[in-house]
Parts: structure tokens; C-alpha cells; sequence
């Protein structure tokens, strides 16, 4: 099943930048080969499900692998049955609207 996910970690107890962490995930993104847009309070990513939920899993390894004591995520998650629709989609079809 394909899902496009809205994804934000937070590291706690590493001090008020967390740029470098942010960095590390998107590595991990990348790693898995998911296509993903970084926002300004986190990141869009879409794929199958195992493969989003295993790179999210990977996300929160490296966070702590660098030194983060404790971490905070938030996600929203959606899936359609009815049809396939990229995160590109979506905007598109926003701005469409807008035009």
C-alpha cells in the first residue's frame, strides 16, 4: 500500500538547533531511495508503507546514534485505495485552484 506521510522528529535534550539532525534523516531518506520534500517543520514523504515505517524506524536509530538522549515525533499519515496520488498531485491540484 503506498501512503504519503507528513513527518517531524525532535530531538530532546541536544540544545536549540537541530539542523544537523534534520540532515541525518534526510540521508536516510535518501538512503532508502523515497521521494520526500523538506519543509520548514518537517518533512513529506511518500513510497510503500514498510518502506516509509523502516526509513521513519532508521530516522529515529540515527537520532540517537548521534547523541540524542530522547526523541519526539509527530506524523500524519494518509493512504487512498481509489486511485494513486503523489504528494505532487496534491499541491497541483491546490494551486489549480488558486490559478
Amino acid at each position: 500500500m503506498r501512503v504519503i506521510v507528513d513527518l517531524c522528529v525532535v530531538p530532546v535534550g541536544v540544545g536549540t538547533s537541530v539542523s544537523a539532525y534534520v540532515a541525518a534523516c534526510q540521508q536516510v531518506l535518501e538512503a532508502a531511495g523515497l521521494s520526500h520534500q523538506l519543509h520548514a517543520y518537517g518533512t513529506n514523504i511518500e513510497g510503500e508503507w514498510d518502506a516509509v515505517f523502516a526509513a521513519v524506524k532508521r530516522c529515529h536509530e540515527v537520532v540517537h546514534e548521534l547523541g540524542a538522549p530522547r526523541i519526539t515525533t509527530t506524523m500524519k499519515v494518509g493512504t487512498r485505495t481509489d486511485r494513486k496520488q503523489t504528494m505532487a498531485d496534491k499541491v497541483d491540484s491546490v494551486q489549480a485552484k488558486l490559478a
